[in-house]
C-alpha cells in the first residue's frame, strides 16, 4: 500500500514536472531582440510602418492596441484575429465582440514591409504585439520592452471569443474574473481598461443607457451630448455613430478617462461601474491623481497580456500572408 502510494505521487510530481517544463521552454522562447541575427532590422522596420500609417491614418494606432487585445484574450497571442473566413475556417472578426475593429488590411502593409526585407521570418502575432507597442508610444503611452518570438496560429478560433472577451455590459466581477484566468490582477485589469481613453464608442454599444430613459450613474449634461451624437436607439449598425471616449484628449493615452469616470462621464456601462465596485474604486480614484501610476500599470498589463499562452514551433507557424494559414 505504501509503495503504491509513493508511486502515485512519483508519477504526479514527474507530470507536474513536465508541464511545468514545457510551460518555462515556450515562455523562454520569447526574448528581447528575438529577430536580431535572423532579421535584424525587423522592429525598425515596423516601427517605421507604424510611424508613416499613424501620420496618415491616426487611427491605426488605436487599432493596434485593441488588436492585441482581442487577438490575446483569445487562447494565445498567436495572429488567429488575422485570420480571414476561407472554406473549412471562420473568422474571429466575425464576432460580435469584434464589432467597429477595423484597419486589419495595414497589418498586411507592415507584413509585406517586413517580408522585403527577411521572408518567412516574422511572425504574424509578433507584428501584433511589436505595433501595438509602437502604437501604445505614438500615443503618448509608456514605452514597453517587449520580447518576440510568437508563432502564428493554423485555426480561428471564432467559437472562443464570446466567453474569452468581455463585453461593454458585463459586470466587473466577470471582468476581473477573466483577465486573471490569463494571470492579470486587479490592477492590471483597471489599467487595461484605461485603453478606453483613446478612440471611440459606437452607439450601437451606448444607446442602452441613453434610452428610453437616462442611466441615474451618467451625467445628466454629458447625457445630452451623448444623445446628440446619438439621437435614436436603434441606431444603424453600418453607420458611423459614435462618441469619443475622451473629449480633451480624444487620442492621447492618458489619465483623462478615469478622471472622467470620477466625473461620471464614462461611456461603457463596464467602465462606470469601476467607480462603484470596492475592489476597483480606490484604483481609479489612484489612476486619476497619478498618470505615471495608470502608464507603470498599464505597461505591466500590456506585457503579461502580450506573453499569454504563446505557441512554440510544433504548434504554430510563420504565415506568409496573415489572413491565411500557409498551404501545406
Amino acid at each position: 500500500m505504501t509503495l503504491n502510494k509513493h508511486h502515485c505521487c512519483s508519477n504526479f510530481i514527474f507530470l507536474l514536472l513536465t508541464l511545468l517544463s514545457q510551460f518555462y521552454s515556450v515562455e523562454s522562447e520569447l526574448q528581447l531582440n528575438y529577430y536580431a541575427e535572423s532579421c535584424p532590422n525587423a522592429e525598425e522596420i515596423i516601427k517605421q510602418q507604424v510611424i508613416k500609417l499613424y501620420n496618415k491614418h491616426g487611427n491605426t494606432a488605436v487599432s493596434w492596441v485593441r488588436n492585441l487585445f482581442h487577438d490575446c484574450m483569445v487562447k494565445s497571442c498567436d495572429a488567429s484575429l488575422l485570420l480571414r473566413r476561407v472554406k473549412g475556417m471562420e473568422s474571429e472578426q466575425e464576432s460580435d465582440r469584434s464589432f467597429g475593429m477595423r484597419n486589419f488590411k495595414y497589418i498586411n502593409t507592415i507584413k509585406e514591409a517586413v517580408e522585403k526585407e527577411c521572408p518567412m521570418t516574422v511572425s504574424c502575432a509578433d507584428i501584433v504585439a511589436l505595433s501595438a507597442r509602437d502604437g501604445i508610444l505614438m500615443l503618448g503611452g509608456p514605452r514597453i520592452e517587449m520580447r518576440s518570438g510568437r508563432k502564428d496560429s493554423k485555426q480561428s478560433y471564432l467559437t472562443e471569443v464570446q466567453n474569452a472577451i468581455p463585453n461593454h455590459n458585463d459586470t466587473i466581477d466577470l471582468v476581473l474574473a477573466r483577465f486573471q484566468s490569463i494571470g492579470i490582477d486587479t490592477p492590471g485589469t483597471v489599467a487595461l481598461l484605461g485603453a478606453h481613453s483613446v478612440g471611440r464608442v459606437h452607439c450601437v454599444n451606448l444607446v442602452h443607457r441613453l434610452y428610453p430613459t437616462v442611466d441615474p450613474t451618467l451625467d445628466p449634461e454629458h447625457a445630452e451630448y451623448l444623445k446628440r451624437r446619438c439621437p435614436t436607439p436603434d441606431p444603424d449598425p453600418k453607420a458611423v455613430l459614435y462618441s469619443r471616449n475622451d473629449l480633451e484628449t480624444p487620442m492621447i493615452l492618458d489619465n483623462m478617462f478615469y478622471k472622467n469616470l470620477l466625473k461620471h462621464k464614462g461611456l461603457l456601462m463596464v467602465d462606470q461601474q469601476l467607480t462603484s465596485h470596492p475592489l476597483t474604486s480606490p484604483l481609479v480614484e489612484k489612476m486619476a491623481a497619478d498618470n505615471g501610476y495608470f502608464h507603470d500599470q498599464f505597461a505591466r498589463a500590456v506585457l503579461l497580456l502580450s506573453e499569454n499562452n504563446p505557441l512554440n514551433e510544433d504548434q504554430g507557424e510563420i504565415r506568409k500572408d496573415c489572413r491565411y494559414v500557409n498551404l501545406v
